[in-house]
């Protein structure tokens, strides 16, 4: 609004230069994107992301078969593993232990995995998440985590756009008061010699 004022302020006052009516358009145009190409990159990158995430969260739960691994022994090598992130973005202490389990062809298989440590006794069953080969894999993403990494992407891409927009008005506007000095200093220079003289009419 400032701005739409802005420029029907300058259109016809007598002290307006045309660096400033150059300004205020810049400053309409700059609000008119924000308000309106902004929201739009932002929606466009969000649906993209998700579309593309969807996609990964079918084909993960399509490929990515459920079983239950029992703990056999402790794996060789220190006690605590790795700290990860599961699914639900918590951070859980990780260890490695040889296990054994089924694997979709209904072949046993025996191998070092990395399990919660409330799963490391051996003895103790854990679901273990494989691929189609048996091999252990993390566990298929889910649609509602996909959905908000797809939000995550389009509120980035809305501020991202949003930077480059007042990013160019300021630039550009730099430029105008640039201009604007450097008719300044050529004035002065052209009036400067006589300024004050007796009959230069100053």
């Amino acid at each position: 609004m400032r701005a739409a004022t802005g420029v029907w302020r300058w259109r016809h006052n007598p002290l307006r230069r045309t660096t400033d009516l150059v300004e205020a358009w810049l400053a309409f145009t700059a609000a008119a994107l924000l308000c309106v190409v902004v929201p739009l990159a932002g929606w466009a990158a969000g649906s993209s992301a998700n579309g593309s995430l969807q996609r990964a969260v079918r084909t993960q739960q399509e490929q990515r078969v459920v079983t239950t691994a029992r703990v056999v022994r402790a794996a060789d090598g220190p006690a605590a593993g790795q700290r990860t992130a599961d699914a639900a973005g918590e951070d859980r202490l990780r260890r490695s232990v040889v296990a054994r389990w089924t694997a979709p062809d209904g072949s046993a298989r025996t191998g070092t995995v990395t399990t919660a440590r409330r799963h490391s006794a051996p003895g103790d069953a854990f679901p273990l998440w494989t691929d189609r080969d048996g091999r252990q894999v993390s566990p298929p993403l889910q649609a509602g985590s996909a959905r908000a990494h797809a939000v995550t992407a389009g509120v980035a891409a809305a501020l991202l756009a949003g930077f480059l927009v007042e990013a160019v008005r300021r630039l550009a506007v730099r430029r105008l008061v640039l201009a604007r000095y450097a008719r300044l200093d050529r004035a002065w220079a052209a009036a400067g010699p006589d300024w004050g003289r007796t009959g230069t009419g100053s």
